[in-house]
């Protein structure tokens, strides 16, 4: 979808996987209560401390969520893209954002108000229940994070990242490109490494003829062989 189109709002909720499951009637239920938010890059959705109003699903574009850290620097906890929704589960806990929001480049995104969500919960057995295990798929993967930054090394969590975020097919064995979706310290903070270490194990995976790095293009030349690799 282009910034000039307007969102078809019922079939975007349609997709998100918390309301897959939803009757087309809950689904027009939830696109009453959602509105339509613009942004520009590097603008603020909502700041640490805020007040929770609802749940985010974004339509294009790329949300940081960090907090600032002891040091005066932040630490990214999500980068979250097209068809991923965000804010569910601080908006159950009456507390403020423990994180603030912030664009990577110009997105539109839904916003479904927090009363609206609260009023089916409270009418929709069904809806409690996709809300359940949407909240649930969400703590696995912070939990897999976790685990990932305490049992993996430097180099495993950058070539999972790149095997993630590329978009290869076929036999995993032909070079193939793809630009990196955000700033690499971002993606060093999001992978709990200093933007140094990143650096260097970009230039070990090259060293090793695995990839060749030039500005934000990553190429891999055998995916294979990167999945394999460990330094």
């Amino acid at each position: 979808m282009s910034s000039e189109e307007q969102p078809d709002i019922p079939q975007l909720l349609k997709c998100l996987p918390l309301f897959a499951e939803l009757s087309t009637e809950q689904i027009a239920d939830l696109a009453a209560g959602t509105r339509e938010k613009r942004l520009a890059k590097g603008e603020m959705l909502f700041h640490k401390g805020d007040t929770p109003r609802g749940i985010y699903l974004i339509v294009f574009g790329q949300i940081k969520l960090a907090f600032p850290s002891l040091q005066g620097n932040e630490k990214v906890i999500e980068i979250v893209g097209p068809k991923q929704s965000f804010g569910e589960a601080v908006m159950f806990m009456d507390r403020p954002y423990p994180v603030f929001a912030e664009t990577l480049a110009d997105s539109l995104l839904l916003h479904i108000g927090r009363g609206t969500v609260f009023e089916m919960l409270k009418n929709d057995v069904s809806f409690a229940g996709r809300m359940l295990a949407g909240l649930s798929l969400r703590l696995h993967s912070l939990v897999k994070d976790v685990e990932s930054y305490t049992r993996r090394s430097s180099a495993q969590r950058v070539i999972g990242y790149l095997l993630e975020h590329s978009a290869q097919a076929g036999d995993g064995r032909t070079a193939f490109a793809f630009d990196l979706p955000t700033t690499k310290q971002v993606i060093a903070s999001r992978l709990n490494l200093t933007p140094e270490t990143l650096s260097r194990v970009f230039h070990d995976l090259a060293e090793a003829g695995l990839i060749t790095v030039e500005g934000k293009q990553i190429t891999i030349h055998d995916q294979r062989r990167l999945r394999e690799f460990d330094l």
